[in-house]
């Protein structure tokens, strides 16, 4: 008889993490018996319970969408902003009654989070203190933009104020996306292994099969505790960072990823990509396509894929309903389709090719992967960079022979035809027999000056 299970969450609002918490969690998930944990697209815990043991979880369960946010990369991916660590958590704190809407916070500068998978997305401004905010219907990928920036101090009230609007179909006043909102070119950054920033490491450590054996984070929580490393971060790509790693306690962390065998150097190719939470077999299709990419030597910085509908991509790949249920999984079909620019922040799609079979799902995204590359580098720009470092020869100065008496000059270039001197003719080779065409004095008394003196 097969065990029935249900799927918990745990939220770490904003992706931030306290040890001790984390410890806790996970020492009742290894009194119920379960041996490894996930982390999902909103930066929050994901655990596979028996109905048995699901009360031992008690008020830690959460029935609503995480707040994501843009903290995990502050420091790491982007600097010098003025939304710091502080300001974060009081947005928090003002977003403290469980929100029903999914809630985004985000650096405008950040390419690490997404902007608009939230319904209601703020994104700070240029201006200190001032953010923009981004509403996005329920169950539908139009975007409405408030009509004026809003001060930190009110995104609280006035979400919770929106939240109840929008539950209760009520009309919100906004404008289309303009252009004051400038949001930057995707560029994923290398979110794994150790890296160096400032004087400390920070540590990122991504999942293959997306499962985090419960034992490792529980040594990984210990580490923190007894280096008092205050936090640690889940990310909407699946994965944990830890930050200000001191270099002496460099080898309490490598021993612990070696102890687990825990790989933390993969392929980018395998971490552009946002599968929905808990799906197996979008997981198994991500796996298929990468597997293509190796064979191939396809290249895809700058890109982002994603399986399913409502997942952030600049590439989406999405199942088609079957016409029987009893289909077989050979039989499915798949749609692909891209974004404008291939910004996985946009939410229009443009179809690519529609019911592709599993096994030509790899062969079609690699030549869309190219049709990418095509459009982002039709113009060389080795030539002008070459002109723009390149310093003009300077000129050739011109010399001539001037007569000490009179300051009458014999040019090589032109000779002299009235004394049957031909153009081109060397100084040299006239001065026994040459006379000064004015005053008559010899070649030998003739001098050698620059020509550019002569015209100052």
């Amino acid at each position: 008889m097969l065990k029935k299970t249900q799927t918990i969450q745990i939220n770490f609002p904003g992706g931030i993490i306290s040890p001790g918490y984390l410890l806790s969690i996970l020492e009742i998930a290894e009194a119920a018996k379960i041996s490894d944990v996930r982390f999902g697209q909103r930066q929050q815990l994901i655990i596979e319970v028996s109905a048995k043991t699901a009360p031992l979880f008690g008020d830690h369960v959460s029935t609503t969408p995480n707040i994501i946010s843009s903290y995990p990369a502050t420091g790491i991916f982007i600097a010098n902003s003025w939304l710091s660590e502080g300001i974060y958590k009081d947005v928090f704190e003002m977003l403290n009654w469980e929100p029903k809407l999914k809630i985004n916070v985000c650096d405008s500068r950040n390419s690490f989070t997404p902007f608009f998978t939230g319904h209601l997305n703020w994104i700070a401004g240029t201006q200190p203190n001032y953010w923009h905010l981004v509403i996005r219907y329920p169950k539908s990928n139009q975007l409405f933009a408030w009509p004026e920036l809003l001060y930190t101090n009110h995104i609280g009230e006035l979400s919770k104020q929106l939240e109840t609007q929008l539950l209760n179909n009520e009309p919100v006043t906004g404008v289309p996306v303009e252009k004051d909102l400038k949001l930057p070119d995707f560029h994923l950054p290398y979110y794994e292994g150790f890296n160096k920033y400032d004087q400390y490491y920070w540590l990122g450590i991504y999942r293959r099969n997306e499962y985090f054996p419960v034992s490792f984070l529980k040594g990984l929580c210990h580490i923190c505790l007894e280096t008092k490393t205050g936090q640690l971060y889940a990310t909407p790509w699946k994965s944990l960072i830890i930050r200000n790693i001191e270099q002496e306690h460099r080898p309490l962390w490598d021993y612990l990823l070696g102890k687990y065998g825990i790989n933390v150097r993969h392929a980018a190719n395998e971490l552009n990509w946002q599968i929905p939470d808990n799906n197996e077999d979008a997981l198994v299709l991500k796996r298929h396509i990468i597997r293509h990419f190796d064979s191939a030597d396809v290249r895809t910085y700058g890109l982002c894929f994603s399986v399913g509908h409502h997942c952030f991509g600049g590439i989406v790949i999405t199942q088609q309903e079957a016409k029987y249920k009893t289909a077989l999984k050979g039989q499915l079909r798949y749609d692909i389709s891209y974004t404008p620019d291939f910004n996985p922040n946009s939410g229009t799609l443009i179809n690519y090719r529609s019911g592709v079979a599993k096994e030509h799902l790899g062969p079609y995204i690699t030549s869309l992967c190219k049709y990418f590359y095509e459009r982002h580098n039709t113009d060389d720009p080795l030539p002008g960079y070459v002109a723009a470092h390149t310093a003009p020869a300077p000129p050739v100065e011109k010399y001539v022979h001037q007569c000490p008496a009179c300051l009458s000059i014999y040019d090589e270039q032109i000779g002299d035809p009235e004394q049957e001197i031909m153009p081109n003719t060397p100084f040299e080779l006239i001065t026994s027999h040459y006379q000064c065409p004015l005053c008559h004095k010899p070649a030998g008394a003739f001098t050698r000056v620059a020509y550019s003196t002569l015209m100052a």
